[in-house]
């Protein structure tokens, strides 16, 4: 590895390499899992969010690494510190396995066998399923959408909560169905990026104005899933109902734009930022329910 503009550049560059964002939402998730059913802040917490976010972030490093070539083709990716020749992919492999291991091994001795074991299957199914069948299907997402569900499910269980619970069901169920809006929008803003990278998408399979019908219809999924979250008793104080009403009042607007403007470029950004924003805002309603 070798540092662009010094030790920030270097920094930027590790952080892109192992999908800092990404790699924190899925570890803002699991916190959520863990506050939900333990309805505090203990013990093992801390190891359980460090052991998430290592095995995220190796993840995502292993992807970068499979997918350098195709990333060097594509404009928005080019640049990323693979690609562009300021982390060798050997370097980068390195640290995916490590960063993986030290995650694995934080969550076994913290958190028990269980979290281990989900965070395992999470960072094989990425890259072992999710990132080589996106080459060739647009529907990827669909199966890929598994990853993004059992972050939760390993903070559940490292606090204790059963597999079985129906209220982490109704939770993975939400993260699962949001990922697919949140994927395809990404993917519609970027189709022709994702053509030369040799990825199909969906923007290949339907028209503009399918796709504006079809990404609104997960989208306001997404918003039933999160207003179910009360049904099924994962919150349980007043005031989170009403700010998951609040919370799909401000995103439907976004979404019934995606019906009318079909693949234009604002549209599908604003729906993007929408629908995460959305996400992260129906995470922390769960959280400070389970706290309050």
């Amino acid at each position: 590895m070798r540092a662009a503009g010094g030790v920030g550049g270097f920094v930027r560059d590790l952080a892109t390499l192992v999908k800092l964002p990404i790699s924190l939402l899925s570890t803002v998730s699991a916190a959520t899992g863990f506050v939900a059913i333990s309805r505090e802040l203990r013990p093992p917490l801390s190891a359980t969010l460090g052991g998430t976010l290592l095995l995220a972030a190796g993840a995502a490093a292993l992807n970068e690494v499979i997918d350098r070539d195709r990333d060097a083709r594509m404009e928005r990716t080019r640049d990323r510190p693979i690609p562009a020749g300021r982390i060798t992919a050997r370097g980068a492999l390195v640290l995916a396995l490590v960063s993986a291991a030290a995650g694995s091994a934080l969550l076994w001795h913290h958190a028990g066998p269980v979290p281990a074991l989900l965070g395992a299957v999470a960072f094989l199914w990425y890259d072992a399923v999710y990132t080589p069948l996106k080459r060739v299907t647009a529907f990827a997402v669909l199966p890929g959408a598994i990853v993004g569900a059992l972050p939760p499910a390993i903070g559940w269980t490292a606090a204790g909560g059963a597999l079985g619970d129906s209220r982490l069901h109704a939770l993975c169920a939400f993260l699962l169905l949001w990922q697919v809006p949140h994927f395809w929008l990404l993917a519609l803003r970027h189709a022709d990026d994702y053509a030369r990278g040799g990825f199909p998408t969906p923007a290949s399979r339907f028209s503009p104005a399918q796709m504006g019908r079809i990404t609104l219809g997960w989208t306001l999924s997404t918003g039933c899933a999160a207003l179910l979250l009360p049904v099924f008793g994962v919150t349980r104080g007043h005031l989170a109902p009403l700010g998951l009403v609040a919370a799909l009042v401000l995103l439907v607007p976004s979404a019934l734009t995606l019906l009318r403007a079909g693949t234009r470029p604002d549209a599908l950004r604003r729906g993007f930022v929408a629908v995460n924003l959305f996400a992260v805002a129906v995470l922390v309603l769960v959280a400070a329910d389970a706290l309050s």
